[in-house]
């Protein structure tokens, strides 16, 4: 069965960074879109950033604009999103999805393939 583990979550204060990370466990997923969503207490879960298969195209939530960038190694079958400039409200389980099309992440923001979370904790 096909596994996405996060890491890379933590706490940490207003203004710093943290990079997650997400590992694949089929060689398969280089040709998957992939995307990272999150969801805070009592919200919906909402798409922060999303990379295509070959990283030619890339898609970022406004506010996360200028301070998150998503990357990829397809040897490693991993994705990253880096995230600086951290803010209270950016508190949330981060998940890690896959998907074949980029455009179903995007648009319809689903996905076949989905990780556990990893918290990611930023105090004022």
């Amino acid at each position: 069965q096909v596994q996405l583990v996060e890491s890379g979550g933590g706490l940490v204060q207003a203004g710093g960074s943290l990079r997650l990370s997400c590992a694949a466990s089929a060689s398969t997923f280089s040709r998957y879109a992939k995307g990272w969503f999150r969801q805070a207490p009592g919200k919906e879960r909402e798409l922060v950033a999303v990379i295509s298969s070959s990283a030619s195209s890339t898609y970022y939530e406004d506010s996360v604009k200028g301070r998150f960038t998503i990357a990829r190694d397809n040897a490693k079958n991993t994705v990253y999103l880096q995230m600086n400039s951290l803010k209270p409200e950016d508190t949330a389980v981060y998940y890690c999805a896959a998907d074949e099309h980029f455009g179903r992440i995007v648009i319809n923001q689903a996905a076949d393939y989905w990780g556990q979370g990893t918290q990611v904790t930023v105090s004022s």
